[in-house]
């Protein structure tokens, strides 16, 4: 699936894409208690989408990587779409820079 083709409310997506740019960890107190919480700008051909990473995913992706998310969802955060990995989905680098 290309990212133009994303739409709010959507599941099971699967995406391949180059990480543009990653913004500075932060922790967020949550209903799990406090976490690490970064997000990714991913980009194919066809555009941009922000990729929210947790916990382990925040040190695992790096500017220049490219990345698979599959079975992946959709929000909206702020008025943006943002991708989501949950706990169902996987996020795999298939390349680092």
């Amino acid at each position: 699936m290309k990212i133009s083709e994303l739409k709010l409310g959507m599941k099971n997506i699967s995406v391949k894409a180059a990480v543009i740019e990653v913004s500075e960890p932060r922790e967020v107190n949550t209903m799990y208690g406090r976490r690490l919480v970064a997000t990714a700008i991913l980009e194919d051909e066809t555009g941009r989408i922000k990729l929210t990473l947790w916990g382990k995913q925040v040190q695992q992706v790096k500017v220049g990587d490219v990345v698979e998310i599959e079975n992946g969802y959709l929000t909206e955060f702020r008025d943006e779409l943002h991708l989501n990995v949950g706990k169902y989905g996987k996020l795999t680098v298939l390349r680092k820079d």
